[in-house]
């Protein structure tokens, strides 16, 4: 990913200034230069890189006697500040209302991957609890409504499109009028893709937007448009009254800096990127955060959403055994099917602090396969195995022999997961009990058993901790060090191999690559990483 490169050479820029004996005009300005000619090089409007220079140099002052390391942390506050303001217009996004119709018009230019997007975006709130819908009105492409269709089928999301009316405004009509009877919460219109150049089709979208009166339009920007997109923009603005932007295909070789030009023509908040073709690839964008993960800081707030869309505390029997240190080879099971939900593992890596983009280049998909390959040796076991500890196994081996059967594995894969499971099943004993990490993670809960939601301060102050490279102080979470963590696990090797093994990159017998503990994330590395946290 192109802004993961940006991050690192903006890091390279700031590191070389941390480095100097002292920091004076020439250091400064040698930090700038790096740190522009990264920008140019993403497709950034050059005005905008230029503001950004002079607010910098504006910003700090080295004539202050304050020491060399706050004059230091000084020019990296300032540096992140006028980062995150490039990406921030300083608008609020505009936010849907639980017990009412939210209508939402989709506009853009054609293959910015509106289509998909709608889907994303409504199955994104359908998670949510929303009640969400789609309308086509797309007529100009071929097989526009039957991409939508399908889509929208396989997230189970009602859709409305005709294959013979060809008025997109009697379409999008009909579409609301008929979803906002039924009291669909969310409804979004997909409408044609079209060119600042092609007054036909923007005469259209205005008459789409009378219509239908939408509560907020949304300008969907491919990733990739590069330096035209400030120009895109602005006749968008002017045309549709365009509310907030969702950058689309960020997950290839996309520059990034078009989005940023965007945002700056329009003064419209980014509300979503788009990281991927499947319908979890849609991530909320907040500008501080952005700019945090980008630099590899992690994203604390996203990863803290990404966990409370799971509801796991809905789940009360496995909390409740999870904080006692209980833990079946069944609640292994569950857990795996938690984890295929979250999506791409390295998208959640991601949203760590201290782990570099450069290890998050594992193989998803080897990996997820590897867990779903778990799973149907555990489907092959009865009610007593999986519910025991595996004791049942050591007993009477010949279990062994009829699951590898059934599942079509070989013993030696059944072994190894048993051995994944007691590895696991001893992490959770160290994770339970009074002093372990749930209880831990509890006290940075707002009041109240069974409440997901983290108290704002506390969420503040996780994320000041994090940011300035540890977790001391953070509640629940005393005495943690993210470089004393990366140097007990042997150094970035030793963490590299860690996501190796996690992310599907190990072996196993009869799963090709070498034996071991991989098809699955390796659980032994969790436990040293535990270990090493403080938690063994």
């Amino acid at each position: 990913m192109v802004l993961a490169d940006l991050g690192r050479k903006i890091n390279g820029a700031i590191q070389s200034m941390s480095k100097a004996n002292v920091v004076d005009e020439k250091v400064v300005d040698d930090m700038l230069k790096e740190i522009c000619k990264a920008l140019m090089e993403s497709d950034i409007n050059i005005r905008l890189i230029q503001n950004l220079r002079k607010n910098i140099k504006t910003t700090i002052s080295l004539e202050e006697n304050t020491g060399a390391v706050n004059k230091k942390r000084n020019i990296q506050k300032a540096v992140m500040d006028e980062l995150t303001r490039l990406v921030d217009p300083g608008v609020e996004p505009w936010k849907p209302k639980k017990g009412k119709s939210n209508v939402i018009m989709f506009v853009g230019l054609q293959g910015s991957g509106k289509t998909t997007s709608c889907t994303k975006l409504a199955s994104f709130y359908q998670r949510k609890g929303w009640k969400t819908c789609l309308v086509c009105t797309d007529t100009f492409r071929a097989g526009a409504f039957d991409q939508l269709k399908q889509n929208a089928t396989k997230a189970k999301i009602p859709y409305y499109g005709s294959y013979t009316e060809t008025d997109p405004v009697q379409l999008a009509h009909e579409g609301v009028s008929k979803f906002k009877k039924e009291n669909f919460e969310i409804i979004i219109v997909d409408t044609s893709g079209r060119h600042k150049q092609e007054q036909e089709l923007f005469d259209e979208m205005q008459q789409i937007s009378s219509a239908v009166t939408p509560d907020s339009t949304i300008f969907v920007m491919d990733g990739t448009i590069g330096q035209a997109a400030d120009g895109q923009a602005r006749a968008f603005k002017e045309a549709a009254n365009v509310g907030s932007i969702i950058v689309t295909k960020m997950d290839g070789h996309a520059k990034g800096g078009g989005a940023i030009s965007a945002v700056a023509a329009t003064q419209c908040p980014i509300i979503f990127i788009g990281t991927g073709e499947h319908m979890h690839d849609l991530e909320r964008f907040a500008p501080g955060p952005f700019i945090s993960k980008m630099m590899g800081m992690g994203d604390i707030s996203g990863l803290m959403e990404t966990v409370q869309d799971l509801k796991l505390d809905q789940n009360k029997d496995l909390m409740k055994k999870l904080e006692q240190g209980q833990f079946s080879i069944r609640d292994m099971y569950e857990q795996f099917t938690t984890i295929l939900k979250m999506g791409p593992l390295s998208k959640v890596m991601g949203m760590m602090p201290g782990i570099p983009a450069e290890l998050l280049a594992g193989s998803d998909a080897e990996g997820g396969n590897r867990i779903k390959r778990f799973m149907c040796i555990m489907d092959s076991m009865n009610s007593q195995e999986l519910d025991g500890e595996g004791k049942e196994f050591i007993d009477q081996p010949k279990r062994l022999v009829r699951v590898a059967r059934g599942s079509g594995t070989t013993v030696a894969e059944v072994e190894t997961l048993l051995q994944q499971y007691k590895t696991f099943a001893a992490m959770v004993k160290k994770m339970g009990g009074q002093n372990g990490l749930l209880k831990g993670m509890q006290g940075m809960q707002q009041g109240g058993a069974g409440n997901p939601m983290m108290n704002p301060n506390k969420m503040a102050q996780a994320m000041k901790q994090l940011q300035s490279g540890g977790l001391a102080g953070m509640p629940g979470m005393g005495g943690m060090d993210i470089q004393g963590m990366i140097n007990q696990m042997g150094g970035m090797s030793g963490v590299q191999n860690m996501m190796k093994n996690m992310m599907g990159g190990g072996g196993m017998p009869g799963m090709g690559g070498p034996g071991g503990a991989g098809g699955m994330p390796d659980f032994s590395q969790m436990a040293k990483m535990m270990k090493s946290m403080g938690m063994g």
